[in-house]
């Protein structure tokens, strides 16, 4: 993706991704989470090369990271919490421990 494409994904100026780019603005961290939340990517997604710990990861742990870390998963946590009502919380989370049981049951 070239600057001036991920400049409209992202509703910026070709000018400003141009400094984010090279250092010379720094990016706040609510303009980072904006930034993957339109690119589809967990924050981590930036910092893949900062990560270290990956390499002694087991296959079980390593796939719960991936799954952790996808947008979607923090979507549903922050929507989750947003629920108000924890008697509606509870129930919902029952729900959806019952939903996946089925799926594992079918399989």
């Amino acid at each position: 993706m070239n600057q001036q494409t991920l400049a409209n994904v992202l509703g910026l100026t070709f000018q400003q991704v141009q400094k984010y780019e090279s250092g010379a603005n720094r990016v706040s961290a609510s303009r980072l989470s904006a930034m993957a939340d339109k690119l589809g990517v967990a924050v981590g997604y930036f910092f893949a090369e900062f990560d270290t710990v990956s390499d002694t990861l087991t296959p079980e742990e390593q796939r719960f990271r991936d799954v952790r870390d996808r947008p979607e998963t923090l979507d549903l946590i922050r929507y989750f919490y947003a629920i108000p009502d924890d008697e509606v919380r509870r129930r919902f989370l029952m729900m959806v421990k019952a939903v996946a049981s089925c799926g594992r049951e079918s399989a």
